[in-house]
C-alpha cells in the first residue's frame, strides 16, 4: 500500500474524483504523516477540501495528534500492519466501506431524526448490493434449516415502581436478538415513555448470556421491497423515539454487545457494562453498515474515525477500552 506525503497529495487535488480515474484499483486513498506537513494554509485548506469530496475511505498513519489532517480523514491508525488489516477489508467490501465513510461523514452535521433517515437510506441501498447478496447466500448455504424461532414468552418485559420503568429484552435462547418482535416491542415501550412524562428514568438490561447479539439474521434479506423496508424503519425504528428522550435512560450491558446490541445503547444518556462486556460492529463484512442507528449514536460518543474502524475491522472491543473512548460511562460488576 502505497503511503502518500504532502507532494503526492497536492498533486492529486488536480483531480475533482482520484477514485474515478480507475474505480476498480482505487478503492482507498493512504496518506503519510507527512501528508499536510509543510503545507501553507491555502493549500492545506486546498488539500483538507479534497479529501473530504473523495466518496472512498481515507485513512491516515500517524501517531501524533497534531497532524494538521488528523480532523480530516476517515479514520487513523498508528503503523502499516494495521493498515494493511483495514486495506483487507476495504479491498473485500468496497461498496460498504464507501458507503459507511460517506455517511459518517455527514451525520454529524445533521439532526437525529435526518441522520437515521439517511443511514437507513444507505442501509437499504446495500441491501441491493452484491456484497450483502454474497454473505446472505454463504449464510443461508451454512444454516439451511435456520428459522426465526417463535416468541413463546414476550420479547421484552417491562415493570413500572413509581416514576422509574424496568425494561428487560427477554429472548435469551436467542442472545436477545433484534427480531421484528424485540424491536416492535422495544418500538412500543419506548413511545409510551416518550408520551408519559411521569416516567423520569428508564432502565434497560438484558436476560441470559448477553445483552444482544444484534440483528437477526435469520431474518436477514427477508424483505423484498427495500424501499418499503426503508418506511417501516422510519415508522418502526427503537432509536427514534429513544433518542430525543436519552438522557431518562440507563443501560446495563453484559457479555455480547454486537450490531444493534451497541447501537441502540449509545443513544442513552448513561450506559453501565459489566466488566466481561464486549462490543463489536460486523455489518461491514456482511456487505452492510450499522442500521439499527449505530452510525449516529456511536460515531457521536466515540467519533467518526474510531466507529470507522471499529466497522470496517470489525473486531471486539472490550469494556475498559470502551470506557476510554467513551462508547460506555462505567463499567460495574
Amino acid at each position: 500500500m502505497e503511503l502518500l506525503d504532502a507532494p503526492d497529495l497536492l498533486s492529486l487535488t488536480v483531480e475533482p474524483n482520484w477514485a474515478d480515474l480507475d474505480p476498480h484499483r482505487h478503492r482507498m486513498l493512504a496518506l503519510s504523516e507527512g501528508a499536510g506537513r509543510g503545507l501553507p494554509g491555502d493549500q492545506l485548506a486546498r488539500v483538507s477540501d479534497w479529501i473530504g469530496r473523495q466518496p472512498l475511505p481515507v485513512v491516515g498513519v500517524c501517531e501524533d495528534p497534531s497532524w494538521p489532517l488528523a480532523d480530516r480523514v476517515d479514520l487513523v491508525v498508528e503503523n502499516e500492519q494495521e493498515l494493511d488489516l483495514v486495506a483487507r477489508s476495504i479491498d473485500k467490501y468496497p461498496n460498504a466501506s464507501a458507503v459507511l465513510v460517506q455517511v459518517l461523514r455527514s451525520v454529524g452535521s445533521l439532526a437525529t431524526h435526518q441522520a437515521l433517515a439517511l443511514e437507513s437510506l444507505a442501509y437499504a441501498t446495500l441491501q441491493g448490493g452484491s456484497e450483502f447478496a454474497a454473505w446472505l447466500a454463504g449464510y443461508r448455504s451454512a444454516n439451511p434449516d435456520k428459522a426465526s424461532r417463535a416468541e413463546t414468552t414476550a420479547p421484552v418485559l417491562r415493570e413500572r415502581v413509581g416514576a422509574r420503568l424496568q425494561v428487560t429484552l427477554n429472548s435469551p435462547a436467542d442472545r436477545n436478538a433484534l427480531s421484528v418482535p424485540m424491536r416492535d416491542a422495544l418500538t412500543e415501550t419506548f413511545k409510551l415513555v416518550a408520551m408519559d412524562p411521569t416516567i423520569s428514568e428508564v432502565t434497560v438490561s438484558g436476560n441470559g448470556p448477553c445483552f444482544s447479539a444484534g440483528g437477526d439474521l435469520s431474518e436477514f434479506g427477508s424483505t423484498s421491497d427495500l424501499a418499503q423496508g426503508h418506511n417501516v424503519r422510519m415508522l418502526r425504528m427503537p432509536a427514534a423515539y429513544l433518542a430525543p428522550h436519552a438522557q431518562r435512560y440507563r443501560f446495563r450491558l453484559h457479555g455480547a454487545c454486537i450490531g444493534a446490541g451497541i447501537e441502540l445503547p449509545a443513544f442513552a444518556g448513561h450506559i453501565a457494562a459489566a466488566p466481561d462486556t464486549q462490543f463489536r460492529l460486523p455489518e461491514v463484512a456482511m456487505g452492510l453498515i450499522p442500521g439499527a442507528g449505530g452510525c449516529v449514536s456511536i460515531a457521536r460518543r466515540i467519533g467518526r474515525q474510531r466507529t470507522a474502524r471499529m466497522a470496517l475491522l470489525g473486531d471486539a472491543i472490550p469494556a475498559h477500552v470502551a470506557l476510554e473512548w467513551g462508547l460506555i460511562d462505567s463499567i460495574v460488576d
